[in-house]
């Protein structure tokens, strides 16, 4: 049994990782399951300093996932109409069967919208899409990193608990 959850939770937090770029999978959340199964084992005491921390990490790096392209369309000179296409356009980029939707899609999403507001700027709604294609890198970027993190911290309690495990 514990090497069945052992080898589940490794998967879960591989699978993580895969999940900080696709916005279809939660990353973060999958790899926090991924550590929580690894304390499920009755080898490995239940530290729920460690699960807790990660896993307000995880909600907190959840939450600024889909905040984080908004900001950038408002910091490159984007409107309101420019954020809510950025929200839309990921929303219809992950359910549209378009390869490298996610990334399309708020970037479209919101030059639409820029352009809803000011039809006749094309500068600026260009400008403010590029800001939301790197609103969404940063992001991913950050889930890769904590995703990364959680993996560290996986293989490191295993390496601990290895006599115990094996």
């Amino acid at each position: 049994m514990d090497v069945l959850l052992l080898v589940l939770g490794f998967m879960c937090v591989i699978l993580g990782i895969f999940g900080s770029f696709l916005p279809v999978l939660p990353g973060p959340g999958i790899s926090w399951v991924g550590l929580a199964l690894l304390y499920f084992t009755n080898a490995v005491p239940a530290n729920y300093w460690i699960l807790g921390i990660a896993l307000l990490v995880t909600v907190i790096i959840s939450i600024l996932d889909y905040v984080i392209p908004a900001k950038g369309t408002k910091k490159f000179g984007g409107s309101s109409y420019g954020i809510w296409g950025t929200n839309i356009g990921l929303i219809v980029g992950i359910l549209a069967p378009v390869p490298f939707g996610f990334i399309i899609g708020p970037f479209v999403g919101a030059l639409i919208g820029e352009l809803i507001y000011d039809f006749k700027d094309h500068n600026r709604a260009l400008k403010a899409a590029a800001g939301s294609f790197v609103g969404f890198l940063a992001s991913s970027f950050m889930k890769f990193v904590v995703c990364v993190m959680y993996l560290g911290l996986f293989v490191w309690i295993v390496w601990n608990y290895k006599s115990e495990l094996f």
